[in-house]
């Protein structure tokens, strides 16, 4: 049972009869000092144990607060970390505290509960505790099953499937209890793959595709009747965002999304300039709060299917958008397919992706990467909170990236994040070059892009953020794009393709009743709400196209 660990000098009675409604899920132990908590967490620790929270009065008689977070830290890098200041100095310890919050120190400055039934001090307890559940321990409450090496690259891309749909697993080994069990039950189940035991009679996969046909079923196999008002093809924030508000507004929403809904913003481990969400969210949760909001007003989703192919409609016909074994038919359209990380192109390197090599966040693989040298490539926000994941399990973190500091890329709070994190490193001015391994990652080259000196480097995991590859290869020749492949709207196309003289509307594209939000879109701002702001503004403009035409 993880432990939540309560320290205040006066106050850890009080904060221990405050923490009552937690006792059947979570150890509580209350301590009066940061070195008796520190014993405590040792003792929880050597019986096999974690501590998933420390909760602290703002002042300690033995430390001072942010000396004592840095001290836990040390000993359990996961752990959330919240100062409950009594209302006498709650005020006037803010203005030393907020800024160290900012920089990642601590998660959550609040106010120490003065009577019963403090919703919004729990709210933001369970809040910290759900982000920690989620993301650190196998769930206790396990949705799937997967029996398949847990190291093997297959495995790792189901699980980061899963856990990005918002699905608990647990991953068992082939020669384990469970996994014999499960033969034992079902011997018409073989093969050299995975085993998914969904509460169901098992089944053997050999793709996250098949996956995602098996929980939510092919185009084919989803009723859409007739033709719908609006199909969106990408389920981040900006498809999600249009979702919510075209369904909301009601017309028949339709979300095509080829791998988990989220999109790369959905990978993020924990995106904390989000307005609304002053404690920060995982772009996980976001998403699915997102998807559910859709779901409430209608909008059905077609996840883990690839759109090939998009046929404008003419003369008022719909336009037909194809995935792999199915179709919709839309009166009309809105491009949100985001972007793919650009690739290395280093092949050694490519040859290992998914065997400690990875594209994006991969928050799965993180719990891999516990007590191991890791390295991130990338200067941008995503990059950033990648790294910060990941030191809550490795031993260091290096961020790799060519310019000469992270500031002319990163926001201004992640860079603050890394410089006091102990176990991140920073090497400007460095490239990956070369790379290795036997079956897994082992080794990496760096080279200076000034010098040309190498050094070769021992490294277990690589999680590369490399910018933005437009993904749209699936559009037809009519929607026009820019020299790198986005894709054209508004003012931005060509004037040469105006109707009459007159742009497009803002996110409107060259082809009638087709619309482009979010990254995929030329000019795009790549932030989270950005793209959400977008997917709302579309809508009228969808409103527009379809309401009848005055005679």
């Amino acid at each position: 049972m993880p432990a939540i660990v309560l320290v205040a000098e006066a106050h850890a009675e009080t904060l221990l009869d405050e923490f009552g409604r937690y006792a059947r899920d979570y150890e509580l132990h209350a301590v009066h000092s940061c070195a008796e908590a520190l014993e405590v967490t040792e003792t929880i620790r050597a019986g096999g144990g974690t501590v998933a929270l420390f909760v602290s009065d703002s002042v300690l008689p033995d430390a001072p607060i942010l000396a004592a977070f840095a001290k836990w830290r040390e000993v359990v890098p996961t752990a959330r970390r919240v100062v409950a200041a009594p209302y006498a100095r709650f005020l006037e310890d803010a203005p030393g505290l907020r800024g160290a919050m900012a920089a990642g120190k601590f998660d959550a400055y609040l106010l120490m509960p003065r009577g019963q039934r403090d919703e919004e001090f729990h709210h933001a307890i369970t809040d910290l505790l759900s982000d920690w559940g989620s993301t650190v321990p196998d769930p206790e409450v396990v949705a799937v099953k997967i029996v398949g090496s847990p190291t093997a690259a297959l495995t790792l891309a189901i699980r980061d499937f899963l856990d990005r749909m918002g699905m608990p697993s647990r991953v068992y080994a082939p020669d384990s209890e469970v996994a014999g069990l499960v033969r034992e039950q079902h011997p018409d189940v073989v093969g050299p793959t995975q085993i998914l035991a969904l509460h169901r009679p098992p089944v053997v996969v050999s793709s996250v595709k098949e996956v995602a046909t098996l929980l939510f079923g092919a185009p084919t196999g989803i009723d859409v009747d007739g033709v719908v008002d609006v199909a969106v093809v990408g389920g981040g924030p900006a498809g999600l965002a249009t979702a919510v508000y075209a369904a909301s507004e009601g017309l028949s929403t339709v979300v095509l999304e080829a791998e988990a809904i989220g999109g790369q913003a959905g990978t993020s481990s924990m995106i904390r300039n989000y307005l609304g969400f002053p404690r920060g969210i995982s772009g996980m949760r976001l998403a699915q709060r997102a998807r559910n909001q859709a779901l409430r007003f209608g909008t059905r989703f077609l996840t883990g299917h690839e759109v090939q192919s998009l046929q404008a409609g003419a003369d008022g016909e719909p336009h037909v958008v194809r995935a792999d074994g199915g179709e919709v038919l839309a009166r009309s359209v809105v491009i949100a397919s985001g972007v793919t990380y650009r690739k290395l192109r280093v092949e050694p390197i490519e040859e290992l992706v998914g065997l400690g090599v990875y594209y994006g966040a991969a928050m799965t693989a993180a719990r891999e990467m516990e007590g191991q040298d890791v390295y991130v490539v990338g200067g941008g926000n995503s990059a950033g909170q990648a790294a910060v994941h990941l030191a809550k399990f490795a031993r260091s973190v290096t961020i790799v990236v060519r310019r000469s500091d992270l500031g002319e890329t990163m926001s201004a709070y992640l860079v603050g994040e890394i410089v006091n994190n102990s176990r991140i490193s920073v090497r400007t001015w460095t490239a990956v070059v070369d790379g290795g391994g036997d079956g897994h990652l082992e080794w990496l080259t760096l080279q200076d892009v000034r010098s040309g000196e190498q050094v070769r480097v021992p490294a277990y995991g690589l999680f590369l953020l490399l910018g933005a590859e437009p993904h749209c290869e699936w559009l037809p020749a009519c929607v026009a794009r820019d020299e790198r492949g986005f894709v054209l709207t508004g003012r931005d196309v060509p004037q040469d393709q105006w109707a009459d003289g007159v742009p497009p509307p803002s996110l409107a594209t060259t082809t009638p009743g087709v619309f482009a939000v979010g990254d995929i879109r030329s000019g795009s701002m790549k932030r989270v709400a950005a793209a959400s702001g977008e997917g709302a503004s579309v809508v009228p403009l969808v409103h527009a196209w379809l309401a009848p035409q005055p005679e």
